[in-house]
């Protein structure tokens, strides 16, 4: 295209392996971004999106990485023909990058202000004073609230959608031409998500920013994009503008994309009125210690007087933004983190008990965390992974341990002959049904399901969304499914909570609540995820 911001040519991508076959993560794709508009890369993890939005930077580890063919155009130039110093000039100005997972993008040693500041400093010239002003207005501009008292913390501090703010921020800094996103919205809640792409919308039309983005959301995609690329084991199946796509689609992957949206009625229960999990007024607060002798001041009040019963075979849905106490509620009635008020399981009070009387309890109740990777020792097998919670709770012998361990790989879908192999050798996707399994082996009563989904591909949280539901119904599970993701809460649970800064704004039968919602908040909720 004559007006083309970027024109990616017949690229290609290989990863030298060593002794083995040199691999071929990208095989010869085009594509034209005009000035002002978005295209979006879509297709599962391992189709290429990352790598060819990477090779835009010259960000891939080279020399092991080549380029057999193509060429890339920005502004008349061939980039990879550019030296590293061009290079260097054109990151974080003309080309600025939003990576996929902020907590390893930002470097946990710098404050927040020092990370934004470093890109002004570069291209801008200026202090770290000078940037300033500038640095605040970034972080108002993406939604942080009271920005000035956040300049001096670290990225631990922050929740997972603050720190892609923040990674936002820092990429909009110099207001630059191209902004690659790379899963830019993944992290963040559902009202988050609409403001940051609305405020990248508004961006594009006042500054005429191109913007690539690279998604599994195909929500977004309709909505935001202007053109979309498929992209499949490293090829480009199919492209086309954004409304032909979604109309018409041609290529059967492409079809099967689109129709992987979780969906589908919660199991089906037999209904029981015995409740399994009940809290009464139960409260989390975290003490704010000041001065020398760093005595309490204040608290940070993440949950505040939640009252829930849970019955057997039931699944409640827990959403809310970042910071309205999902997961801090989730940890507590596990007994991981301290709490106040009532916690009743199975007719048994845990508030008040030891850590020691509350282990046998532990292989009743289990949690699947958000994050499978970091949750999943790298240094154990599939098979020593799972097998620690037996080795715990049961005095059974070795062999028996090792059949139990091939009987819940076969119930999650994972190959039991894989199972001396170690998690970063599996796909997220894989590794989440490796986490559901270690809970599953002890038969529990109860699972905390953490967005477990969340940084999973829609075709793969279709398939977990399945499997739960699956072992719902086969074993009368009773679920806490946490998560801002709404359509997948939606296809699971059958009572519905919706947490705001730690206060219940709305409780319910889940249908009744999606269908006809009470609260302004809940409305806002279910309007920003459906596109109401």
């Amino acid at each position: 295209m004559s007006n083309s911001l970027l024109s990616v040519r017949n690229l290609s991508v290989r990863f030298d392996q060593g002794d083995a076959q040199p691999v071929d993560a990208v095989k010869q794709i085009s594509f034209d971004i005009p000035k002002g508009e978005t295209l979006a890369l879509v297709g599962e993890s391992g189709s290429g999106k990352s790598v060819s939005a990477m090779s835009v930077l010259k960000l891939l580890p080279y020399p092991k990485a080549s380029h057999p063919s193509g060429e890339i155009i920005y502004n008349g130039q061939n980039l990879l023909d550019m030296s590293e110093g061009e290079m260097c000039q054109l990151r974080g100005d003309k080309i600025s990058v939003i990576f996929q997972e902020p907590m390893t993008s930002l470097n946990p040693l710098h404050t927040i202000e020092k990370q934004i500041g470093e890109t002004l400093v570069l291209h801008r010239g200026m202090n770290i004073k000078q940037a300033r002003s500038r640095i605040i207005e970034l972080l108002e501009l993406v939604g942080i609230p009271e920005p000035g008292k956040r300049l001096q913390s670290y990225p631990h501090e922050l929740s997972g959608g603050q720190r892609q703010r923040v990674m936002i921020a820092m990429a909009l800094a110099n207001d630059p031409e191209l902004l690659i996103a790379d899963e830019p919205t993944t992290a963040l809640d559902v009202t988050i998500q609409e403001q940051i792409l609305q405020l990248l919308k508004e961006l594009q039309e006042k500054l005429g920013m191109a913007i690539l983005l690279i998604t599994h959301d195909l929500n977004i995609v309709r909505r935001y994009a202007h053109h979309v690329c498929v992209m499949y084991q490293g090829e480009q199946v199919e492209s086309a503008a954004t409304d032909t796509l979604f109309s018409a689609p041609k290529h059967p992957y492409t079809r099967t994309l689109l129709d992987a949206e979780p969906s589908g009625d919660p199991a089906n229960v037999t209904a029981s009125d015995e409740p399994l999990l009940i809290t009464d007024k139960l409260k989390i607060w975290f003490p704010i210690k000041t001065g020398f002798l760093q005595r309490t001041t204040d608290h940070v009040r993440a949950v505040n007087s939640v009252n829930l019963t849970v019955n057997k075979g039931e699944t409640l849905g827990i959403v809310g933004e970042s910071g309205s106490g999902k997961t801090t509620l989730g940890l507590a009635i596990i007994k991981l983190i301290r709490s106040e008020g009532s916690i009743s399981f199975a007719g048994q009070e845990l508030q008040g008990l030891d850590q020691k009387s509350v282990k046998p309890l532990r292989s009743r109740i289990q949690i699947v965390f958000q994050d499978p990777f970091g949750s999943l020792s790298p240094r154990m097998s599939i098979s020593e992974i799972i097998a620690e919670g037996l080795q715990i709770h049961q005095q059974d012998s070795a062999a028996s341990h090792e059949q139990q361990i091939i009987d819940v790989l076969n119930e999650v879908g994972i190959d039991p002959e894989s199972r001396h192999r170690y998690p970063h050798e599996f796909s997220g996707g894989q590794r989440q049904r490796i986490a559901i399994a270690r809970a599953l082996v002890l038969k529990p009563e109860l699972i905390v399901l953490d967005e477990p989904t969340s940084a999973l591909d829609r075709t793969v949280q279709k398939q977990i969304v399945e499997l739960l539901r699956e072992l719902q119904e086969k074993y009368a599970l009773t679920y806490l499914f946490i998560s801002h993701d709404l359509a997948v809460v939606k296809a699971l649970s059958h009572k519905l909570m919706v947490l705001h800064h730690g206060d219940v704004v709305e409780q319910g039968d889940a249908k009744q609540i999606f269908t006809n919602p009470n609260a302004s908040y809940t409305k806002k909720l279910l309007a920003a995820a459906f596109n109401l």
